[in-house]
């Protein structure tokens, strides 16, 4: 990539000419070929029809798409397939059975504390329909909102598709989540009815739930029943009339249930985002656009066959296990692994163990995983395991360093294997910029190009494509099946944050802002280097977080690092480095600052770094920089005597005390 002098971009500086083109065999057995491209770029709504086309629907669409653009300051709408009905749970599951593979296993569950279930699609659709008639004596009915407060259970899995059964919009919320999280999210959608569980296993421990839950639930009007999960058999509270056990009304209900068809348009899920910024934001997604982007997405990226043994390790609330764990590899008859514990334990090879264990084929996890692995490793995995059964991996949440991704490669691919990298949002649905395995040659570091179907392109302020190996906002410049309609209730605040930097630009009339910074090289290869908003600007000099993060984590001594701009009086910004590293003294930070200005300049050294225990992470393994500054600002005004600032929301972290062990950390520093 070439130098960037304009100072209102972002500089894109580091350069990876590594390039692993597909094997001869993999081509060969790939399940879709090159020439998708040109049929996709021909005529993408036609292609998009194609892709529906592989689901099953009760009464067929009469128009593809409609689309309002938001022009004049019209709110944008998409409508796809309209006239068209299907059931996204028919489609996930008895389609299968009435194919003769109710047999075929579904579902392998492990616990955290080693307990083990596999279900068959047959086990599958008789779970979903107790579920479904539960749901109706309950008093669910199409469009009412159930939210799902759960860790990673059968019953997490049954209960989404069985919502989709009979019309209801599910909103999963991770297990780990505060009350507060729980219950903004079930006043925000007036949700009728609550799911969760007793407690949960962790680390080891059985974490008690249902008070948080309890909390969440309290004196909320459109409210009606909790719905409760035995799973550590713990004692807990219980509101007589409200409280109900799973074990009491789904697993006695009646064993069979008729799938009713709904719209195309119908509201299948409500996905919050992480809340990196501001107040989460409630995505809708419907039924058949997102179905058929999932399923079809799937099906080539990872190059899906019957016996493959898929095991995509998100928490069943992060969107991409509604994509790549519930519905995009049930609608393709696979067979999956689903995990409830946490990578290390009850030891750090667990999931080297589960990979033996099941057969996976195709592993798809977060660089956040992979940069732990990294430090726990070392150059080599633990011997004893047997990972031979893998022939693809995967990765999502961050772009991908691109030492990690050749350290994944190496270890879990045996130097060999596919490793598909994949761009997307919660706004988008499934993946929007990945490699096809058979077919793209793969760099390390890069998702490659658009998934067929899909248009993006690195813009500048005016709209206009910037020049290879400059910097810009990603957009993507057509509507595609899988994007979400809305936020719910507030479409102005979908126009202002996805719609309005670009209206009336383009064929579409208006251009989706997905707040990533990106470049595009030579190739044309798509290089996303962070949120728009986590960039430094030092001296006139605007540098990506991602950038400066990677140089760092090339570092053997360093496990993740999270960078962050803070006030200078001098150069504006300076860099802050916060490291997850071990015997960093004077000496070894002062050759990390080196490093950096070697792989991308001096003008991006870090003025410190800091070691920290943890970076804070939202579920889906994004580093949450917005803390970080914030973090560095309160310790100089304590050190000044000043208050500091509140940090602002921190309710969709994943591990909270890691805001405790950084400002430890600086107050040490």
């Amino acid at each position: 990539m070439d130098l960037i002098d304009e100072t209102s971009q972002t500089e894109a500086r580091l350069i990876e000419d590594r390039v692993f083109p597909p094997s001869p065999e993999f081509r060969a057995q790939a399940n879709v070929t090159e020439e998708i491209y040109g049929q996709s770029d021909a005529d993408p709504i036609a292609f998009w029809e194609g892709a529906a086309k592989r689901l099953d629907w009760a009464t067929p669409w009469h128009t593809a798409l409609e689309w309002n653009p938001p022009t004049d300051g019209a709110i944008p709408s998409a409508r796809w397939f309209t006239g068209g009905t299907l059931n996204v749970a028919y489609n996930c599951v008895d389609r299968h059975v009435e194919a003769g593979r109710g047999d075929k296993v579904a579902l392998h569950f492990e616990g955290e504390p080693g307990d083990r279930t596999a279900v068959t699609y047959a086990d599958l659709q008789r779970r979903v329909s107790q579920a479904a008639n539960a749901l109706t004596a309950l008093g669910i009915v199409p469009g009412d909102r159930v939210v799902v407060y759960l860790p990673v259970l059968i019953e997490t899995v049954v209960i989404a598709l069985a919502c989709a059964r009979i019309g209801a919009v599910h909103s999963l919320v991770f297990g780990g989540f505060s009350a507060e999280a729980v219950r903004f999210r079930l006043a925000d959608t007036d949700a009728k009815l609550l799911v969760t569980s007793d407690g949960q296993f962790r680390r080891g421990t059985a974490v008690e739930v249902k008070s948080a839950a309890d909390i969440a639930a309290a004196d909320l009007p459109a409210l009606e029943h909790v719905l409760v999960v035995r799973r550590t058999g713990q004692d807990v509270a219980w509101t007589e009339g409200r409280d109900v056990w799973w074990h009491d009304v789904v697993d006695t209900a009646a064993k069979t249930h008729e799938a009713q068809p709904f719209e195309a348009e119908h509201p299948l899920f409500i996905i919050y985002t992480s809340g990196t910024t501001g107040k989460p934001k409630g995505l809708v997604h419907t039924s058949g656009g997102y179905l058929a982007h999932a399923s079809w997405a799937h099906w080539a990226h990872f190059d899906a066959k019957p016996d493959d043994v898929h095991w995509c390790t998100a928490d069943l609330a992060w969107v991409t296990a509604h994509t790549y764990e519930i519905y995009g590899p049930l609608s393709n008859g696979l067979t999956q692994v689903i995990y409830e514990g946490t990578p290390d334990s009850p030891h750090r090879e667990r999931h080297l163990e589960i990979i033996e264990r099941y057969g996976v084929t195709v592993y798809y996890t977060a660089p956040t995983l992979i940069r732990t692995f990294m430090t726990w490793f070392g150059d080599t995995l633990p011997g004893g395991h047997d990972l031979s059964s893998i022939r693809l991996l995967g990765t999502v949440g961050e772009a991908i360093n691109p030492e990690a991704w050749v350290w994944f490669r190496r270890t879990f691919g045996r130097d060999e294997l596919p490793i598909i990298d994949t761009w997307w949002q919660s706004e988008t649905g499934a993946a929007m910029i990945v490699p096809l395995p058979g077919v793209t040659a793969l760099k390390p570091g890069s998702a490659s190009v658009a998934l067929p179907g899909i248009d993006v392109a690195v813009v500048d302020e005016q709209g206009d494509e910037v020049a290879a190996g400059r910097s810009g906002t990603l957009v993507v410049r057509r509507p595609w099946p899988g994007m979400a309609r809305t936020v719910w209730g507030n479409p102005q605040r979908y126009r202002d944050s996805y719609w309005s930097a670009y209206a009336g630009r383009g064929e579409y009339g208006g251009y989706y802002v997905a707040g990533d910074g990106a470049t595009r090289d030579a190739d044309g290869y798509i290089w996303i280097l962070g949120r728009l908003d986590d960039v430094v600007n030092v001296s006139g000099h605007r540098l990506s977080t991602i950038e400066i993060e990677s140089a760092l984590v090339a570092d053997p001594t360093v496990g993740e690092a999270g960078t962050a701009g803070v006030s200078d009086p001098l150069t504006g910004q300076a860099v802050v480095a916060f490291v997850m590293a071990s015997g960093i003294g004077d000496l070894a930070a002062s050759a990390l600052r080196d490093r950096v200005a070697r792989e991308i300049g001096p003008v991006a050294k870090p003025r410190h770094i800091v070691v920290v225990p943890d970076l804070p992470k939202t579920r889906s393994g994004k580093i949450m920089r917005r803390l970080l500054a914030p973090l560095w600002e309160a310790e100089q005004d304590r050190r000044a005597g000043r208050e500091p600032q509140p940090l602002g929301d921190t309710t969709s972290l994943q591990n909270p005390d890691a805001v405790e062990g950084i400002a430890a950390a600086l107050a040490a520093f």
